[in-house]
């Protein structure tokens, strides 16, 4: 546990002592923040025609601002999840530091947990300005805690599978640029695979839909927590750090 606690220690310093991760919270608080104005504009909008109209029909704020919110937040997260991955492994190749991090006393399992460690701290920190920006809907009404809550919990699992999956894209590669690209194809692929879905109801399109990281992350959002969604999560997460390690065991045996 020392170990995982050092090496997660030093990852995070590495994030906040680098320009590119107050860029990255940057990009994101605006892009996160204009998505968030425009959906509570169009709520206003369409509350206000509702009540000029005499319908007076209650509008769920929740269903309105904060699942779109959180729907266009996911997709941010396939353009900043590669850029904090790309220097996971592929950093320590290119410096020549990855031999001294395989002949230290440290086990393969403790690096790889405490840098993917150190990475979910870095993107749950970046998810903590869109939860800040929700957070202002309280000052002017009363949205509901629990479905936001699920939804950033489902937030913290789907994009915890993409850094492991991001994490051992970085092992096969010492250049950054091509793990970073790398690992967006592959994000891109896991997202958009549950559109096979939309056009063909056969056996072999809703198997394919099931890997799409989209499909367990919409119960989230709409404040359902589902085991099947927790359990695909965790194993995505599991699998993706299981080719970590077994990644940088070849090379330590080709070596």
């Amino acid at each position: 546990m020392n170990n995982i606690l050092a090496i997660y220690r030093k990852e995070l310093r590495t994030y906040f002592t680098s320009p590119v991760a107050y860029g990255l919270m940057a990009f994101f608080a605006l892009l996160s923040g204009y998505f968030f104005y425009v959906y509570v504009a169009l709520f206003v909008t369409r509350g206000m025609e509702s009540q000029m109209m005499g319908r007076g029909m209650p509008m769920d704020v929740n269903e309105w601002v904060v699942r779109p919110a959180l729907m266009n937040v996911s997709v941010i997260g396939l353009f900043l999840i590669p850029l904090i991955t790309m220097r996971i492994f592929a950093e320590e190749k290119a410096r020549g530091t990855m031999e001294l991090l395989s002949t230290s006393p440290v086990r393969d399992s403790e690096i790889i947990f405490g840098k993917w460690l150190a990475s979910l701290t870095m993107y749950a920190a970046i998810l903590a300005i869109a939860l800040l920006n929700v957070l202002v809907l309280f000052f002017y009404g009363k949205p509901e805690l629990g479905p936001i809550f699920t939804g950033f919990l489902g937030l913290l699992l789907q994009g915890g599978t993409l850094l492991a999956i991001g994490t051992f894209i970085s092992t096969t590669t010492r250049n950054q640029i091509v793990a970073a690209f790398s690992t967006f194809a592959v994000c891109l692929i896991l997202w958009v695979l549950d559109w096979v879905s939309s056009y063909n109801t056969e056996a072999w399109a809703k198997v394919v839909a099931y890997f799409s990281v989209i499909t367990h992350f919409e119960p989230f959002s709409k404040g359902v927590i589902d085991t099947k969604d927790v359990i695909f999560f965790v194993t995505m997460i599991f699998f993706g750090l299981f080719l970590t390690a077994r990644f940088i065991e070849s090379e330590r045996w080709r070596a």
